[in-house]
């Protein structure tokens, strides 16, 4: 009878200090848990940045570039061959071919005289390894070079980028004047 007290209270002595290493086991795997998922959320951000850096520098500042210059060449060189343009207001779908195709002579000469400039905010800046989709607002500016009025406009953008061969191009550009002005284009988080 004794053994078996002893045997008993012994093998609950052993369980409770089990349980009780099992709980500290768990709490040390939850903290190491929480660790390594500070440490990979971080590591996301600090990768979704990089992409973040290299877009702008790929896509978004030589577009601002060619935009301002009317460099059509630099402008169709930051978007895809398979490029879809989507202009809402108008209702219109359009292929490379049709969003790149040649302005008449009289279209260019009526803008002769006018300096462009694009201010881009963001609203959201989702990527992955070779996709991304970005959400904002633009601002263009178009100053008469001869009679000094100026002109701006405020649109909602979406956009989808894909890398090609390392580089990271237009995919797909959606935008619409609804809903756009400056007070929403001012809180949008700006091209860092």
């Amino acid at each position: 009878m004794c053994l078996l007290t002893f045997l008993f209270t012994g093998g609950y002595q052993v369980l409770h200090l089990f349980s009780n290493f099992l709980k500290n086991m768990f709490m040390k795997k939850n903290i190491c848990l929480s660790i390594v998922l500070i440490i990979l959320a971080g590591s996301l951000y600090s990768q979704n940045s990089i992409v973040t850096d290299e877009i702008n520098e790929l896509v978004w500042k030589p577009f601002i570039k060619s935009f301002a210059a009317g460099d059509e060449a630099g402008f169709r060189a930051v978007h895809s061959k398979d490029v879809t343009r989507v202009i809402q207001d108008d209702n219109q779908v359009l292929g490379y071919d049709q969003y790149f195709k040649k302005e008449p002579d009289s279209v260019k000469a009526k803008w002769g005289n006018w300096k462009k400039s694009i201010e881009l905010r963001f609203l959201q800046r989702i990527s992955g390894n070779d996709r991304a989709f970005e959400v904002g607002y633009y601002k263009t500016t178009s100053t008469n070079t001869q009679t000094g009025e100026i002109r701006t406009g405020i649109g909602m953008f979406h956009v989808l980028l894909r890398k090609e061969n390392g580089v990271w191009k237009i995919l797909m550009d959606a935008d619409t004047k609804e809903g756009a002005g400056e007070e929403v284009f001012s809180k949008a988080k700006p091209m860092e």
